[in-house]
């Protein structure tokens, strides 16, 4: 008997998440074990983990269904996790989300539903409808809005939320844009929304309900500088100026 169709493929890079990636797991099979039955599929990619992230993975795998996981030994970052993610899943709808669960599993789930006559949908956290507990400080809201309005201004993208971790697509689109992804860095989401929307696939932005995870691994003064830099560079790869940051 041949392998029937898998409906949905969930990528999560993880880097050194050994504290949350066990909890994030068993939310997110639980919840998609009740709705989709086995038609699904989630793939882990542990890169570059100095910690027992991959432990805790294979040590989850033995109980349960619909779990991969392809460990990446150097530090692929989120963007190299992601595509690595990407050539081995089997869904129809191929999409990711982060380890630390800011975005629910039922948070995900309604991106799987509206996708609808679309070609990607994104959770977007500033747009009607929205929920961010708790509100994030000012300084990560202003940051936010200075590069999306960049990120509009140079790609023309007219997304208000290029950033947040949770993101669905259908898998040819995806397979045809996801090949001329040049970053794995900060600027990672905008060149894949930047591919797609060069190709004229359909891109929804759907509200989402957003928890700020503790630990956060981010240093605003240092991160906001790497991903006005990495935005730049994909700018100008992406233009007749791309000579320009050859090697």
């Amino acid at each position: 008997m041949g392998q029937k169709n898998i409906k949905l493929s969930i990528v999560i890079p993880a880097y050194n998440e050994e504290q949350r990636i066990e909890p994030t797991l068993e939310r997110y099979w639980d919840c998609f074990s009740n709705k989709l039955n086995n038609n699904f599929e989630i793939i882990v990619i542990p890169n570059g983990c100095s910690d027992n992230t991959l432990g805790v993975v294979e040590k989850f795998m033995k109980n349960k269904k619909n779990i991969i996981c392809k460990n990446i030994p150097y530090k692929a970052r989120k963007g190299g996790a992601i595509l690595e993610g990407f050539k081995i899943a089997k869904g129809e709808l191929i999409g990711f989300v982060d380890a630390d669960i800011s975005t629910s599993p039922e948070a995900f789930y309604n991106l799987y539903e509206n996708i609808n006559g679309c070609d990607a949908i994104i959770a977007s956290r500033w747009i009607k409808g929205a929920t961010v507990e708790p509100k994030q400080p000012l300084n990560r809201r202003f940051v936010s809005r200075v590069y999306n309005i960049l990120v509009n201004s140079l790609f023309f993208l007219n997304i208000k939320d290029t950033q947040c971790g949770a993101k669905l697509f259908k898998k040819i689109p995806l397979q045809e844009s996801a090949k001329n992804v040049t970053t794995t860095k900060w600027a990672f989401d905008t060149d894949l929304l930047y591919q797609l929307k060069r190709k004229k696939y359909k891109i929804k932005e759907f509200p989402t309900e957003w928890k700020e995870a503790e630990a956060s691994k981010i240093v605003i003064r240092k991160q906001s500088i790497e991903m006005f830099l990495d935005m730049i560079k994909l700018r100008l790869i992406n233009s007749p100026l791309k000579f320009l940051i050859k090697k």
